[in-house]
């Protein structure tokens, strides 16, 4: 899942978790290091929902007492003396603008750091970014790169399995740097898999051309390729748009739409329609 900055107001409470499972769902071959961390908390007035966010709070730096980074439940288990909870990390770094020097991510590299049995410290839980329509003939389109991907796979597990019967359709664009980098889509780790005899969801792997760059110009193309049923979709004034994923995912939709839609100004009125209505939701790092 993208790491959110949080809001400077924190939750009163906090809570603690022991770390039960840190799975690397990239391949070994990749320079991509993912994983899915598994905790366990007996604290039972902790009550989150599946895709609601936790607040991590990782160990500070330069006097702070910590760092803190919102993260999606992408797993949820309620048992009678516990709830267990997954989510999604990317192990991270950073070039300071100032001197040029690489420095790894604190929350990120804490996390993925973290051994089974480790105690962690968090808050939550916090509201969802992306929220189902209870209209099950609204059309879902997803676009997500990296660890975006973690909750656009928890909300196709509660459309199809929680929810059922949604006849809208569900298409979700995703986009890495190689194959390997498919989260959740790739061979050691497929179990979005599950959902393609779903006669309304489709998914398309969208690899960049440029592997060694951060761009993700290969989901602008899958749009393109898709592009009758994509302008379809955004002309329904019950279709809903969820965007998930690195900053720079967010140019290259911008380019594809303009072109789905033949002008600047013809993607300007689209893009503000689904704005002002609240049918427009994105969550970039």
């Amino acid at each position: 899942m993208p790491s959110i900055t949080p809001p400077a107001a924190p939750p009163a409470r906090t809570y603690s978790a022991i770390l039960k499972e840190s799975r690397r769902i990239t391949p070994p071959s990749s320079r991509e290091e993912v994983r899915h961390l598994v905790f366990r908390t007996g604290d039972l007035s902790f009550d989150p929902q599946l895709g609601n966010l936790v607040r991590v709070m990782a160990p500070g730096q330069f006097g702070n007492r910590s760092h803190a980074r919102l993260y999606s439940i992408m797993d949820l288990e309620r048992r009678g003396d516990a709830t267990e909870f997954a989510i999604c990390v990317r192990r991270c770094s950073y070039i300071d603008e100032f001197n040029g020097e690489e420095y790894r991510g604190v929350a990120s590299n804490y996390l993925c750091d973290l051994r089974p049995d480790d105690r962690l410290e968090f808050a939550g839980p916090v509201g969802y970014p992306f929220v189902i329509p209870e209209d099950k003939t609204a059309d879902i389109l997803m676009l997500g790169m990296g660890t975006g991907i973690a909750p656009f796979r928890t909300l196709i597990r509660q459309i199809y399995e929680k929810i059922g019967g949604w006849k809208g359709r569900i298409r979700l664009f995703y986009g890495a740097r190689s194959p390997l980098e498919m989260l959740y889509m790739n061979d050691e780790n497929s179990d979005l898999a599950n959902y393609f005899d779903q006669p309304t969801f489709k998914a398309f792997q969208a690899v960049s051309p440029r592997p060694a760059l951060d761009a993700p110009v290969a989901i602008g193309q899958s749009l393109e390729q898709n592009a009758a049923e994509v302008w379809e979709m955004l002309q329904r004034s019950n279709t809903r748009v969820f965007v998930a994923g690195t900053a720079n995912l967010l140019p290259a939709v911008e380019q594809a739409m303009i072109r789905l839609a033949g002008s600047g100004g013809n993607w300007l009125r689209v893009e503000n329609a689904l704005k002002s209505s609240g049918r427009w939701s994105e969550v970039l790092y």
